[in-house]
């Protein structure tokens, strides 16, 4: 069976699940909004490298197709199919774990969400997205205090860079490869953009590879105050947009590897001593459940020294947890840099 569509040398784990008897058991399946097997298969089809190779088009994509999303899923989040998600997102008092920003640059809360009976970015028509541009900006409209800000649509590129205030922040993020091939850059750039608060330290992406990128950012090493500003942003967009949710998965997502709280909390951090002694920052960071990344993101080296260090489960565990497991591993990452100085 894998034959017939996955490249020889493909390692994605939809091609490992998808055994021919599941294959011919979902094949003429297709959800409400009509996304197939094959439309969810097709990035990992096209990409030989893709480590995944299945999205969702949307919820209902994780009931039609759970016979091979659920041991994907299994598999890379280490989550039983028979737990349930919980959720805990409320704010949090913690010390500051660097108050001088010796070791720590900025802090970052990303938070994917997408809309309740809308068609995910990789099947959403354009019809569609319209109608969700404009719901998204009302309920943006009303945020208020420091959450308040304006809205760039990408196809005002002028009116984009005029309203900005920090347009370096505001790179056009067309999907990468792999979603293009997912039918997530479908009919890019329209309706599509972002929401900047003034301070330039919350912004919303629209239609980025979900219908939502909530993102609090700060120069700072508090990693509560970060936190619960993204809390508020999050609580006070819910008034007014219901989200795609399950009991099983939480909040539900393109890509599966996103699932649960799809949050991403991190640090980008300074540490010239650890980078010396690779062995003991992994150890630290596989003890609290977090994760190294490149300085610019994923799959990007470390320069000079600054890691990008964030949570690594977000399927399984609450929000609030996973910010208590970044708190604590930092001061140990901290602790450690310090006693090789």
């Amino acid at each position: 069976m894998t034959g017939l569509f996955f490249s020889e040398s493909s390692r994605c784990l939809v091609k490992k699940h998808l055994s021919i008897e599941i294959y011919k058991k979902l094949v003429h399946e297709k959800t409400d909004s009509g996304y197939s097997l094959l439309n969810a298969i097709r990035s990992g089809i096209i990409n030989k490298d893709s480590s995944i190779g299945i999205y969702a088009g949307d919820e209902m994509s994780y009931h039609t197709f759970a016979p091979v999303l659920d041991p994907v899923i299994k598999e890379y989040h280490n989550f039983s199919k028979e737990k349930k998600h919980k959720s805990d997102f409320r704010k949090i008092t913690l010390s500051n774990p660097d108050p001088e920003r010796r070791y720590i640059k900025s802090t970052r809360v990303r938070i994917a969400r997408n809309i309740k009976n809308y068609s995910f970015p990789p099947h959403i028509t354009l019809s569609q997205r319209m109608k969700l541009e404009k719901k998204i900006i009302y309920a943006l409209n009303l945020l208020q205090g420091s959450l308040k800000g304006k809205y760039c649509s990408f196809t005002d590129s002028e009116t984009m860079l005029e309203n900005s205030g920090s347009s370096k922040n505001l790179k056009f993020p067309k999907g990468d490869r792999f979603q293009d091939s997912a039918g997530i850059n479908s009919d890019f750039p329209q309706c599509r953009g972002v929401f900047q608060s003034m301070d330039g330290q919350f912004m919303v992406w629209i239609n980025e590879e979900d219908h939502l990128r909530v993102i609090s950012f700060k120069e700072t090493a508090d990693i509560a105050k970060v936190y619960n500003r993204a809390v508020t942003g999050i609580e006070s967009l819910n008034n007014h947009l219901e989200f795609a949710w399950n009991e099983k998965y939480g909040y539900l997502t393109s890509c599966p590897t996103n699932i649960g709280t799809s949050m991403r909390a991190g640090v980008h951090i300074m540490l010239q001593n650890l980078a010396q002694e690779k062995n003991t920052l992994n150890s630290i960071v596989d003890f609290y459940n977090l994760q190294i990344r490149g300085t610019k993101g994923e799959k990007t080296k470390i320069d000079n020294c600054l890691f990008d260090i964030s949570n690594r489960q977000r399927l399984g565990v609450s929000e609030y947890e996973i910010i208590q497991n970044l708190h604590k591993g930092i001061e140990a990452i901290i602790k450690a840099e310090k006693s090789l100085s």
